[in-house]
């Protein structure tokens, strides 16, 4: 596979190799790679976890255990409010 890089691109690639971090493009490449890959697992992960926190509120809606949001706040404000009064 052949592959043209833009010349941005192309720049950092050079920038990390002057840097002595990497051996070759090749090397630079990998690495770029592997952390899109990390950052795929990542994202993935949080969707799941937003998937979950998203189900666990539509259940709570089914149940009636809803409250507004001026109220939410409302209810915010006081426990924050209760534990800075509450600390030295």
């Amino acid at each position: 596979m052949q592959i043209v890089l833009p010349p941005e691109l192309e720049e950092l690639v050079q920038r990390q190799l002057v840097s002595g971090k990497y051996q070759t493009a090749i090397d630079v490449l990998i690495a770029g790679a592997k952390l899109l890959e990390q950052q795929e697992d990542i994202y993935q992960g949080r969707l799941q976890e937003l998937q979950q926190e998203a189900l666990i509120g539509w259940e709570a809606a089914q149940r009636g255990e809803l409250v507004d949001g001026s109220t939410a706040m409302t209810q915010i404000r006081a426990n924050l409010h209760s534990r800075h009064a509450t600390q030295p």
